[in-house]
Order: C-alpha cells, then sequence, then structure tokens
C-alpha cells in the first residue's frame, strides 16, 4: 500500500497559497521541493505539470485539485499540499474555485506507484469531513498531522 506519509514532508505544506493563477500555484507548490534537491529544475517541473493541465484540467471538482505529472531527474515520488483560503480559478470540472492543492511529481518510469498514489489522495479527498478538516485547520503542522492521520486510517 502507498504510503503518502513517505512522500509528504512536513515542510511541503503550505497552509496559506498566495498564488492567484494555476501556474503561479503549480510554481508556488513546486517550489518547496528545492529545498530539499537542488536538482530539481523548477522552469520543467512546471513546465510537464502546464503541459498536463492542458490534457484536461486537474482541478477535479468540490474545491479540490491534484495536479500531476512525472519528469526525468526525480528518485522518489514526492507529494506538496496547498490550502488557498481565497480560492484559485483552476478551470475545475465543476466551474468553482479551488482550496485545496495535493502536487504529485513521479520519476519518468514509475506508473504504477504514480497511479496509486493519485488514488489514494483522491479516496482521501471524498471525506467530506477530511476535506472540512483541511480547511479549518489552524497551521501547516496540523494540515500535515491530519493528511497522515488519514493516510494511516488507510492500512
Amino acid at each position: 500500500m502507498v504510503q503518502i506519509q513517505e512522500m509528504l514532508r512536513e515542510d511541503f505544506v503550505i497552509d496559506d497559497l498566495k498564488s492567484r493563477t494555476k501556474k503561479e500555484v503549480l510554481a508556488e507548490l513546486s517550489e518547496v521541493f528545492l529545498r530539499h534537491d537542488m536538482s530539481i529544475n523548477r522552469e520543467s517541473m512546471i513546465s510537464v505539470l502546464m503541459e498536463r493541465e492542458k490534457l484536461g484540467s486537474t482541478g477535479i471538482g468540490d474545491g479540490i485539485a491534484i495536479p500531476h505529472g512525472k519528469m526525468e531527474g526525480l528518485d522518489s515520488l514526492v507529494v506538496s499540499f496547498g490550502r488557498s483560503n481565497a480560492g484559485v480559478d483552476f478551470d475545475s470540472l465543476d466551474g468553482g474555485p479551488v482550496h485545496i492543492f495535493f502536487l504529485l511529481m513521479a520519476p519518468e518510469n514509475s506508473a504504477g506507484q504514480h497511479l496509486k498514489a493519485l488514488a489514494k489522495i483522491s479516496r482521501m479527498l471524498k471525506d467530506v469531513s477530511f476535506r472540512e478538516s483541511l480547511l479549518a485547520a489552524e497551521s501547516s503542522e496540523k494540515i500535515y498531522d491530519l493528511i497522515v492521520e488519514k493516510d494511516r486510517s488507510y492500512m
């Protein structure tokens, strides 16, 4: 079973995204990875994510988006989380603003794990009370704890 907590570090959680556009959100969510792995090319990551968005928005509705992509140079799956209190127009399927973002980046050759992680994040976010607690959490530490707790409930 894929464990989100193995891919998401506490400092990969942004409790108040400043971005107002799709590209800015992708950049802000990508930025956190650079703190730990300077070999990641941020512009390449943003480009991969924007190309994926052209295929169809990863804004899945209910205020949620799960942007994702694969790129060379990554050693393992990485996940970042962002919350936008104001909401961002992300071309969501339901037309609504997005408040909850999970960004998933995978190594080029990791189809199975990548899909399992996407499926697990989607399943976690189907729980309305979990989404509400993410939106209400008072800090990035609390958000991280909520995600880890939810992740463990699927073991």
